[in-house]
């Protein structure tokens, strides 16, 4: 018998996928195993530092054992059963107290992997049934309606928490604001909402999600009510705005912050100056707009946008008049130290998560309300899910800003 006819006969032979025995894995069991001792390693570690010494060793204690406990843990191991020691840690005045565990906290019945697994597929749109049948497998029966419930509830007090936190500790320097859609339902009919979303760059150059909020669209009073609420909470005045170029958010910003300089996404005016002009001419249009946008100095930015708008004005009028609309806003990176133009150009920074959120969501046709989308969204970066690395030219974000560093008159 040759090596694939070998192969055939043990497929035939392997029990199928969801036979009952197949349910046994061998090396499910054995992991399963391990991770029970490590655990309870863990927890004992833990308990003999507390007491200062290990068990059964001799010498000067600050408590004393008394038995164990059985507990019950979920994690993305599966069900296991852990033997918890117990403990009274005596006192100063000579009282003593119930030892509680940190690695172990009291009543935890699942670590926070598997909360946060049961969350994400809740906040995607699967309701608690389809959950408890999605995971029921995987975690042996572990996960019914009752726990998905439990753990919905412990993730919205922690969503309106975050919500609520105090942001005067927040260092941020520079905010950058852009919004997202997503199709919602609403008296039982799938509407589209505005998802408005907040990002602060700390002078140190981690990002950081400020706020996120569920609107009816991108007017200047839905910005207004989002930057309102941050400044309400202690949020200082930044130093550097960076925008989508929405009419609504710029003027909520000339409102509350008029003397920052902003900054209008180069990105989102490409898209605008290809709008207006015919396709043929695209790959033009963007070459001479790349040029211009990514001069090295801003003497070299006032002189290509001096020949792109000459250029342009013949060719395509519309292209020019688009160009001169965004005004100074567009360059007002120009103003900042050069290590920090590449961040400072485009709100790219918070269209990765835009991006994220998207594609976790596009399975689901329609999330099940406005509040879900801007806790789902939330939650992708607050589990980990999304992670967000420091700008470019982090270094210099001490630095003020320069007055108008590219002459539009010129």
């Amino acid at each position: 018998m040759d090596a694939m006819d070998e192969r055939s006969t043990k497929g035939a032979t392997d029990p199928t996928l969801f036979a009952g025995a197949a349910w046994f894995d061998p090396i499910e069991a054995g992991l399963r195993g391990r991770i029970r001792g490590f655990i309870e390693e863990l927890v004992e570690q833990e308990l003999a530092e507390a007491l200062g010494r290990r068990r059964y060793e001799r010498g000067r204690t600050l408590g004393h054992r008394h038995g164990r406990r059985e507990r019950r843990l979920t994690g993305s191991f599966g069900p296991v059963e852990i033997a918890v020691p117990r403990a009274r840690l005596r006192a100063e005045d000579g009282a003593t107290r119930e030892w509680r565990s940190a690695v172990l906290p009291r009543y935890a019945r699942m670590t926070r992997q598997v909360e946060a697994l049961i969350a994400g597929v809740y906040l995607a749109g699967t309701n608690t049934r389809r959950v408890k049948r999605a995971l029921g497998a995987l975690f042996r029966g572990a996960v019914g309606k009752d726990v998905v419930s439990r753990t919905w509830r412990k993730v919205k007090a922690d969503w309106e928490a975050w919500c609520r936190r105090d942001l005067a500790g927040e260092d941020v320097t520079r905010l950058v604001l852009d919004g997202t859609v997503a199709r919602v339902r609403l008296d039982r009919k799938a509407t589209s909402i505005s998802l408005l979303v907040v990002l602060g760059i700390r002078r140190d150059g981690q990002k950081v999600l400020l706020a996120v909020r569920n609107m009816g669209g991108e007017s200047e009073a839905a910005w207004r009510a989002v930057l309102d609420d941050l400044v309400a909470r202690g949020l200082q005045t930044p130093a550097f705005l960076v925008v989508d170029g929405a009419a609504g958010l710029e003027r909520a910003l000339a409102a509350l912050w008029p003397e920052v300089p902003t900054q209008r996404c180069t990105v989102h005016k490409h898209r605008n100056l290809l709008a207006h002009a015919p396709e043929a001419l695209h790959e033009e249009v963007s070459a001479d707009y790349t040029d211009m946008v990514y001069a090295a100095t801003p003497k070299e930015i006032e002189a290509r946008r001096r020949v792109f708008l000459r250029k342009w004005r013949r060719r395509c009028p519309a292209v020019a008049d688009s160009l001169e609309e965004a005004g100074e806003r567009l360059f007002a990176f120009a103003r900042l130290p050069p290590g920090q133009w590449k961040s400072a150009r485009t709100t790219n920074a918070v269209e990765r998560p835009h991006a994220e959120f998207k594609r976790r969501i596009k399975t689901q046709t329609v999330l099940p309300s406005a509040e879900t989308a801007a806790m789902l969204f939330w939650a992708l970066l607050a589990s980990g899910q999304i992670t967000m690395r420091k700008v470019d030219g982090w270094q210099s974000l001490g630095q003020p800003t320069i007055g108008s560093a590219v002459d539009l008159a010129a």
